[in-house]
C-alpha cells in the first residue's frame, strides 16, 4: 500500500513516548509505529470512547484500604532501579557525498 507524508503536531511527552516505544519494538521510525497503531485500531473494529479499566486490578483482601500501597510501590520502584538498563543505539547513515582528499 502506498504511503503518504503528513505533518503531526504532538506534545513533547507524547513524542518522547512514541520514540521510546518505536525503539523498544525495534522499529525503524516513529512513522512505522504510528502506522502500526492506526492499523491495529482500524482492525479491532471498536468505535467509540475507550473501554473502562474497572475490574482489571486485584486488590489484596488483607489490605482493602491500600494502607500498604506506598511501601509496595516504593519496593517495586527500588527493585526496578536495580535492573540493568539496556540501550540500543543505531548508526545513522550519512547521505552527504564523500569529501575529496586535498593535495598538500
Amino acid at each position: 500500500m502506498a504511503k503518504q507524508a503528513i505533518s503531526v503536531t504532538l506534545e513533547a511527552d507524547n513524542l518522547t513516548w512514541l520514540k521510546g516505544r518505536a525503539g523498544a519494538a525495534g522499529l525503524r521510525s516513529v512513522s512505522e509505529l504510528l502506522d502500526r497503531l492506526v492499523r491495529a485500531a482500524r482492525e479491532s473494529g471498536r468505535i467509540g470512547p475507550p473501554q473502562s479499566v474497572v475490574g482489571t486490578i486485584d486488590i489484596d483482601a488483607s489490605d482493602p484500604l491500600l494502607e500498604g500501597a506506598d511501601d509496595a510501590v516504593r519496593m517495586m520502584f527500588e527493585t526496578s532501579l536495580g535492573r540493568p538498563l539496556v540501550v540500543k543505539e543505531t548508526q545513522v547513515e550519512s547521505r552527504a557525498a564523500p569529501r575529496k582528499k586535498r593535495r598538500g
